[in-house]
């Protein structure tokens, strides 16, 4: 994917967001879906975010660590976030067991669905019920690839749910070139990736006294999954090459860390700082602060990603970018398309690693810039999201896309 800033913008069209923030209440995960509906707003769209219970039992709430069918704790953690980014009527949830919509666009959402040009589900986290079937272009956005493709091939339903859709983008970059191995699922997948708005980060962006790289991360996701003959894991699969990482420099090295599978008191013995994930993705405004106050990010990425060389590259690592803070990120095959010896330093191995850490403390101002013009020329909502709907239009001739 080739991210154009001259992109001129598609017309101004009535776009359906589908994502996850009242089931999922935490602060990166509301960023990641928060960017979409608020890129598309000031592009000049007319959006409507909307989320669905599903049929089962999913809504998280992190205070008490229960999933069941109460949604009164994201019902306000979803009020809150709109509020926060000035886009605070845009949103509605609807509730399947009770058969209630939620939220400002409750008592219009499904005339706004039956009037929509487009649909956007990120992370197919949502049924496409009878109201959203009628829209005319239904674009799946895989965030997971690898494992998105291989539930498509392991999960007869998924892939149903998959075939209701009318256009397919992933984070994985890579997709269609020869050195990548994630699994095909038959789907025609284009490139796409996370956008991010720079005004929402670009505050204080002071760091503590301490300089310290930092990350926020689960252990185990999910289980790793097989499919002919190969082993497609998580972070904690990764980790293992990288797990005496402390003990062999004298970099701070922090990860708020999720997930009840994590070693936690090996890590800790070894040198890793850890906090507890919960306290820093609380809010989306922790969240933010907690990226602001980092030094730069160290990332580790799911093995699926890696061993595929799917080209993914983190939302949260874009963030950081957005923030003026470096990465030091394992490398997915992302350098097929961004390739930077400053702002971003990819690593494969421990010595990789090792020198990239180095380097940013010994460099730190110019790998900050750097960042900042990474975010602009790569993510920047603008570029993104009109090459993202130029891509779901190309085939459309009554919705003109220019190119200056």
């Amino acid at each position: 994917m080739t991210v154009n800033a001259s992109l001129a913008p598609i017309q101004e069209l009535n776009i359906v967001v589908l994502g996850y923030i009242v089931r999922g209440p935490l602060g990166g995960l509301a960023w990641h879906h928060l960017q979409y509906a608020l890129g598309l707003s000031l592009l000049g769209h007319r959006v409507t975010f909307i989320e669905d219970s599903d049929d089962y039992d999913s809504c998280y709430n992190p205070t008490t660590g229960s999933t069941g069918r109460d949604a009164t704790y994201g019902l306000e953690f979803a009020r809150r976030s709109f509020n926060e980014i000035g886009i605070g009527d845009c949103w509605a949830y609807h509730d399947a067991h009770s058969k209630k919509w939620h939220g400002p666009r409750a008592e219009d959402a499904i005339d706004h669905c039956r009037n929509a040009d487009l649909l956007l589900n990120l992370s197919a986290v949502n049924p496409l019920r009878e109201w959203l079937l009628q829209i005319d272009i239904r674009a799946l956005i895989d965030t997971d690839p690898v494992f998105t493709q291989l539930n498509h091939l392991q999960n007869s339903e998924a892939a149903a749910q998959a075939m209701l859709h009318t256009h397919y983008l992933s984070f994985g970059e890579n997709i269609n070139r020869p050195d990548c191995t994630v699994p095909t699922d038959g789907l025609n997948w284009i490139a796409t990736r996370q956008p991010v708005v720079p005004e929402c980060w670009s505050g204080n962006q002071n760091q503590t006294d301490t300089f310290k790289f930092t990350t926020i991360a689960q252990w185990d996701s999910y289980p790793a999954r097989e499919y002919q003959g190969k082993t497609y894991g998580m972070k904690s699969a990764s980790f293992a090459q990288f797990m005496e990482l402390p003990d062999q420099c004298n970099h701070h090295l922090e990860i708020a860390l999720g997930s009840t599978s994590a070693p936690r008191e090996q890590l800790e013995s070894i040198g890793w700082k850890l906090r507890d994930s919960q306290d820093v993705t609380k809010t989306i405004q922790s969240y933010r602060d907690y990226l602001q106050h980092s030094s730069a990010e160290f990332g580790i990425s799911k093995h699926g990603y890696v061993s595929s060389h799917s080209g993914w590259f983190s939302e949260r690592s874009i963030n950081y970018l957005a923030c003026g803070k470096p990465v030091v990120v394992q490398d997915t095959g992302f350098q097929n398309w961004l390739n930077s010896d400053r702002g971003v330093l990819p690593f494969s191995n421990t010595e990789e690693a090792l020198h990239a850490l180095d380097a940013v403390q010994q460099n730190y101002t110019a790998h900050c810039e750097a960042a900042l013009e990474i975010t602009h020329e790569y993510f920047h909502y603008k570029p993104v999201l009109n090459k993202l709907l130029e891509n779901l239009y190309a085939s459309h001739s009554e919705i003109k896309v220019a190119i200056a």
